[in-house]
């Protein structure tokens, strides 16, 4: 079915979703993502997988480097943009975005908005003000996780329960891929997001994917995301996406794609607990 403008809207402003509570349960070469000394693969996509993690870095590596801020820029075709500051703890998945401009994230809102995720609690601000209003937390408690999800997704691929399927190989304007397909098992058989990799032949990285956002009912017409990677801190980051309807041929429309960035990137902060309070 064709996407909403608003469904897409809403996911694209909540920084697109991949995390919808995903409860796995297949073996994966790590272990809560850390690399076991001989790892076991299901099959030719799993291995892909883990070897393409082997090159952007790991969430081992991640975890040393305790924790990230940046600043995260969304910009749509209309020339309106989210910019926020963004935090992440990375023992406890802890999150929280300050958005100095909220053009697209709830524009009727002048100054500044706060959210974040504690460990325990969803919360969200306006100009210092806690507020209390149950659909703008709902917000929050996706956007939250899937900031986060977003960052680390490509070492998240190794988590337990991530079900790995090749493909084929494809030739796209000259360049040879690996297409991996990416599943989840969730509980209660509740929809969950699918992705579709295609890992560059000659440099193992993930150029491109597609991906489907079950929370909003978008299981049928995926979206096609294009990366550029930039090296921080001994790790590969793809901090330039481009984004647009697409089809599971990777077909894409003549409408401008979606931008979104990655800047100031700075690790190991000395962020704490109560810094996410």
């Amino acid at each position: 079915m064709k996407i909403k403008q608003l469904s897409l809207i809403i996911f694209g402003c909540l920084l697109v979703s991949c995390n919808n509570g995903k409860k796995t349960k297949s073996v994966s070469p790590e272990k809560t993502t850390e690399a076991l000394t001989s790892p076991t693969f299901e099959n030719q996509g799993h291995q892909l997988v883990y070897d393409m993690v082997q090159k952007v870095g790991d969430y081992k590596s991640l975890r040393k480097l305790k924790d990230v801020v940046y600043t995260y820029t969304y910009q749509t075709p209309d020339g309106k943009s989210d910019v926020s500051t963004e935090k992440y703890l990375f023992n406890g998945e802890l999150s929280y975005g300050a958005y100095h401009r909220h053009e697209r994230t709830l524009p009727d809102f002048e100054g500044l908005i706060e959210q974040g995720y504690d460990g325990s609690t969803y919360w969200l601000k306006h100009n210092g003000v806690a507020l209390q209003d149950e659909k703008l937390l709902k917000r929050v408690a996706f956007n939250r996780p899937t900031n986060f999800y977003w960052f680390t997704m490509m070492q998240k691929l190794l988590d337990p329960g991530v079900n790995y399927e090749y493909v084929k190989e494809e030739t796209i304007d000259g360049t040879g891929y690996n297409v991996v397909k990416i599943s989840f098992t969730s509980e209660g058989d509740k929809p969950t997001d699918i992705y579709q990799l295609y890992i560059n032949a000659k440099t193992g990285l993930v150029d491109q994917f597609l991906f489907t956002v079950a929370d909003f009912g978008v299981m049928e017409t995926p979206n096609l995301m294009k990366l550029q990677y930039e090296e921080v801190d001994g790790l590969l980051l793809p901090t330039k996406r481009l984004y647009k309807k697409s089809t599971w041929n990777a077909d894409v429309s003549d409408a401008p794609w979606i931008k979104v960035t990655w800047s100031d990137i700075k690790f190991d902060n000395g962020l704490t607990i109560e810094d996410f309070k």
